[in-house]
């Protein structure tokens, strides 16, 4: 299923050190949130160094960069682009000197204002060194800087300006700032690991380096790191309403957000959806990885032997992520192969995690029946899409989603399956029982959480 997403981020604070590796391991353990760039930021001595580059995080860092980069803190970020662009210049984190200092900055998240605000702050003398929505937020950050007695309150006044998504760290040379956005688009957790304190999109990236997930940063809270101590400067603004495709794709099956644990979402989606929508078959399968859990959970509710009908190549990133159309047509091929055991001569289940263009849907269908499977039955762990994402996820405009421009059957003859089935609304809603927090479902249903 072809959109793109957004962006993962990482943040420590170890007066041991070696903040730098830490990053570097909690940036693996995010690669799946952006595979176009990634770098790491770090503080030694009150210095900031940095490193970032096109491509992922093995391609960028080795053991020399690590080794520069060495400092008490650290932040780093893996990006797909919501908006700039792939270029070398709108890698993250975004690092400034300004006359207080110098900051850097990552950002997951997207302003669906940000053209506005780029106009706007351009008429007051700014000059944008990338097209990232990203340096507009650390612009409004150093402008504030100048009227306020600390770096964190200055997060706190630029981001009283802004509308939209962010799950943000910001570190400065003495302190690591932790921020989410009033809304909770976007998740962010905290860890400790003995005297550390990890900041990250997931709690993956915490067991990845060792710590401990102690809580979720609150939608529109502000947290600050200081010598080790850990304040908060905002309290939360809301229950927030958590992107709901966190759970349905973008997040690893291992993380817990926001109280839910992301694979037994996915297994009850599938369990929902077994219920709705059954299918007479041989097999069930997932299209990896997102679809593997919700096909584990349709195979249970439905009494239909699970199978593995689709190997992933593991040295090709995820098809979602590829930028351009064209790209992620041609790595559908290299990406995925049928198992001809297991779907020749068998009536199959095909579980994905949603369908957008259809593009690759209809690939993969025509994967299987290469196989040999003799029917294919497609069924789909989220709804229709049927508006697009302003909040870090970017689906298409209405003219691109199949769901808008077909009938339900219409759409069966176009993936060319022989029935073809989605998941409603209310058990979109019911496949997250364990979830803090509201969600966000605009893609859905066209209702979003803030005005635009």
């Amino acid at each position: 299923m072809p959109i793109h997403e957004e962006c993962g981020v990482f943040g420590i604070y170890d007066p041991a050190g070696d903040c730098a590796r830490a990053a570097y391991y909690g940036l693996y353990a995010l690669q799946h949130r952006g595979q176009e760039a990634c770098g790491i930021a770090a503080i030694n001595d009150r210095e900031l160094s940095f490193h970032k580059d096109l491509g992922m995080v093995g391609d960028v860092f080795d053991q020399r960069t690590l080794d520069e980069l060495n400092g008490t803190m650290a932040v780093g970020h893996v990006r797909y682009s919501t908006t700039g662009g792939a270029r070398r210049e709108n890698a993250q984190p975004l690092t400034l000197k300004y006359v207080k200092g110098t900051l850097a900055l990552a950002h997951n998240g997207n302003l669906p204002h940000a053209d506005e605000l780029r106009v706007k702050y351009e008429y007051q003398g700014a000059i944008f060194q990338t097209t990232s929505d990203s340096e507009l937020i650390a612009y409004a950050i150093a402008q504030a800087r100048l009227r306020c007695p600390s770096v964190e309150e200055a997060v706190r006044r630029a981001l009283k300006e802004l509308r939209g998504a962010w799950s943000l760290i910001v570190m400065s040379p003495r302190k690591l700032i932790a921020a989410r956005d009033p809304w909770g688009f976007r998740p962010l957790c905290m860890g400790r690991r003995g005297e550390a304190v990890v900041f990250a999109s997931e709690s993956c990236a915490l067991d990845a380096v060792g710590a401990r997930f102690e809580r979720d940063i609150e939608p529109g809270e502000i947290v600050v790191v200081e010598d080790g101590e850990v304040r908060t400067v905002q309290q939360p603004a809301s229950s927030g309403h958590l992107c709901i495709f966190e759970q349905i794709y973008f997040a690893r099956p291992d993380s817990v957000i926001c109280g839910q644990s992301v694979h037994e979402a996915r297994r009850r989606a599938g369990q929902l959806l077994a219920e709705e929508s059954p299918a007479e078959a041989d097999v069930v399968i997932g299209v990896p990885d997102s679809g593997l859990d919700a096909a584990m959970g349709y195979a249970e509710a439905s009494g239909i032997p699970y199978g593995v009908g689709l190997v992933k190549n593991r040295y090709i990133g995820r098809t979602f992520i590829t930028p351009g159309q064209d790209h992620r047509e041609q790595a559908v091929h290299i990406k995925l192969s049928p198992l001809q055991s297991c779907v020749k001569g068998k009536r199959v289940v095909m579980i994905d995690d949603s369908i957008v263009r259809g593009t690759t849907s209809r690939q993969i269908v025509t994967l299987l029946r290469e196989a040999g499977a003799t029917q294919v039955h497609f069924r789909s762990s989220a709804p229709p899409f049927i508006a697009p994402c302003y909040f870090g996820t970017d689906i298409p405009d209405k003219s691109q989603l199949i769901a808008c421009n077909y009938s339900l059957e219409e759409m069966r003859a176009q993936l060319d399956v022989d029935s073809l089935g989605f998941l409603s609304l209310n058990a979109l809603r019911r496949m997250t029982p364990d979830l803090s927090c509201g969600i966000c479902d605009g893609c859905f249903t066209g209702y979003y959480p803030i005005k635009l």
